[in-house]
C-alpha cells in the first residue's frame, strides 16, 4: 500500500507556523487531508519501520495511512505521532474505566465464592470492559448464564449462603415482563433470602445500554416485530448482519466504543454497582 508523505510545509502558511503534534488514540476522528476521508481511529500498528493507522468512516470502511503530517482534528491541521507511551508499572494512573480511585501495586484477590451472573457473553464483557479492575481487587467473578429461563435451577446448584453470594443481572427486567416473574420465581430457593440479589435493567438487550451518542446517534434505531433484535440493529447500522460471526464483530465494534462508566446509561451504572456493593458489604 502506497502512502502520501507530507511534510510541514505542506499545511503551513507563507510564514513558517509550528503544528500542533498530537499522539494518535483510538477513538478520535481524523480527516486525511489529501483524500478527504473522514474516520474514526481503530487501530495502531508498526509495519515495516512505520506507525500505520486505520480509520473507519461512518459506513464500516476502513483505509490505512502513514502517522505524521496531513490531517485534521477537528478542523485543525496537526501532526500525528505515535501513541504516548503508558505509564511504568506503578506510576499513578488515576481513575479505573468504572471512575474508582485505581489501587496500585495491588495484586488480583483470589476469587471468592461470590459470583456475578450476567445474561450472556455481551453482558459479561461489557461488564468487564468498565469494572473489571475493581472486581479484581474484590476477587469476584462475573459469569454469563447464557438465559434466564432455567435461573430458579442454576440458583438451587449454586446453593447460595452467606458465604456463597449471588448478584445476578438481567435484562428486560420491567414490571410484568416475563423475566420479572421468573426472577420472583427463583428468589423462592432456599437460602436465596439475604444471599441472592437479582437486578436488571430495561433494555432488551446490553447492548442498549452503551448511549447512543458514544456511537454518533441519537437514538437507537427501531427494530420492527418479528425481527431478530441484534440482527436488525446490525442492518440499520449498514454492517454485516446474515451470521452469529456478523453479530460477535458488531458487538466488538460497539463495545470498542465504551471508554468508561460515562458511555453507559444510569439504569445500568446503577444496578452494576447495587450487585458490587451487595457482593462486598462485610
Amino acid at each position: 500500500m502506497a502512502f502520501d508523505h507530507w511534510g510541514p510545509q505542506d499545511l503551513a502558511a507563507p510564514a513558517k507556523r509550528q503544528l500542533p503534534e498530537v499522539p494518535v488514540q483510538r477513538g478520535m476522528v481524523l480527516e486525511d487531508v489529501q483524500s478527504g476521508w473522514v474516520g474514526e481511529v481503530t487501530r495502531v500498528e508498526k509495519s515495516g519501520g512505520m506507525h500505520i493507522v486505520s480509520l473507519e468512516d461512518r459506513r464500516g470502511k476502513t483505509k490505512s495511512f502513514q502517522l505524521g503530517f496531513g490531517f485534521l482534528l477537528e478542523g485543525q491541521a496537526i501532526r500525528l505521532l505515535p501513541p504516548a507511551p503508558r505509564p511504568a508499572s506503578g506510576a499513578s494512573t488515576g481513575r479505573t474505566a468504572s471512575g474508582s480511585v485505581k489501587v496500585q501495586g495491588q495484586r488480583a484477590r483470589v476469587a471468592m465464592s461470590s459470583r456475578i451472573w450476567v445474561e450472556g457473553k455481551h453482558d459479561a464483557e461489557l461488564v468487564e470492559k468498565v469494572w473489571g479492575d475493581d472486581l479484581r481487587v474484590e476477587g469476584i467473578v462475573v459469569e454469563p448464564l447464557h438465559g434466564v429461563d432455567d435461573l430458579k435451577s442454576a440458583i438451587a446448584a449454586f446453593s447460595p449462603g452467606p458465604t456463597r453470594r449471588l448478584g445476578i443481572l438481567v435484562d428486560h427486567l420491567v414490571p410484568g415482563s416475563k423475566e420479572s416473574r421468573i426472577a420472583a420465581e427463583a428468589m423462592t430457593v432456599p437460602g436465596a433470602a439475604g444471599n441472592v440479589l437479582i437486578v436488571g435493567h430495561p433494555y432488551v438487550d446490553v447492548w442498549q445500554a452503551i448511549r447512543p451518542k458514544v456511537l454518533g446517534i441519537e437514538q437507537w434505531p427501531a427494530v420492527p416485530r418479528g425481527l431478530d433484535w441484534k440482527t436488525g440493529i446490525l442492518r440499520s447500522f449498514g454492517w454485516p448482519h446474515e451470521t452469529a460471526e456478523d453479530v460477535g464483530l458488531g458487538w466488538q465494534r460497539l463495545l470498542g466504543a465504551v471508554r468508561s462508566y460515562a458511555d453507559l446509561e444510569a439504569s445500568l451504572l446503577g444496578r452494576v454497582e447495587e450487585v458490587i456493593d451487595f457482593l462486598t458489604a462485610q
